[in-house]
């Protein structure tokens, strides 16, 4: 009877993400929405002023911060897999999971291109100026408006993927009502616990 029960135990997938995981999801989607906004904000700004340069210093520091925690949030989830909540199934888990590797390959070259054409500038990627990660490859002039593009469009790309993936997640939340959402969110789970009670 007890090794059925244990058995039980451990075939059972877990209902939310591990603390790690979720700091580390927030994480992502804050600095992902500090670092869009900056860029489209410094636009705005007159070249070569404070409110511009500023808006820059913050962009180039949250772009080292995603960095960090983009490959922490890597090493977690294989230091994690067991205690990942099971994929859905159907279709709509193969578009969850469609989403979430285009969201990871979107921000791993978002990443590389915005320290390349930091670098295709001849310039070091300033962390408030407190330390900078100077330019590990060379990289020619000639490639920067190219690289300044495609670091805008992809940017556009991991922020309509993202809205998508939260409206999917919301969708679950309030018209099938299951437990996706809570999965990174534990709070509602239990508020909703209390609503019941």
């Amino acid at each position: 009877m007890t090794s059925v029960n244990v058995t039980h135990t451990i075939d059972q997938s877990p209902e939310r993400y591990n603390r790690g995981m979720i700091l580390l999801h927030w994480a992502t989607a804050l600095l992902v929405l500090v670092l869009f906004a900056s860029a489209e904000i410094w636009d705005f700004g007159e070249r070569g002023g404070a409110f511009r340069n500023n808006l820059k210093l913050v962009h180039f520091a949250a772009g080292i911060l995603l960095t960090a925690v983009f490959l922490c949030r890597i090493v977690w989830r294989l230091m994690s897999r067991q205690s990942i909540p099971a994929a859905e199934k159907g279709l709509m888990g193969l578009a969850a999971k469609g989403a979430h590797y285009a969201l990871y390959l979107g921000l791993v070259a978002q990443i590389a291109l915005g320290f390349l054409w930091r670098w295709s500038q001849g310039r070091s990627v300033d962390f408030f100026n407190l330390f900078s990660v100077p330019p590990l490859l060379n990289i020619s002039q000639d490639y920067r408006h190219q690289l300044g593009e495609l670091h805008e469009n992809i940017a556009w790309f991991i922020i309509i993927v993202s809205v998508v993936h939260a409206a999917a997640a919301l969708f679950h939340h309030i018209v099938l009502k299951d437990r996706v959402l809570t999965r990174m969110i534990p709070s509602l789970a239990t508020r909703a616990g209390h609503n019941k009670s």
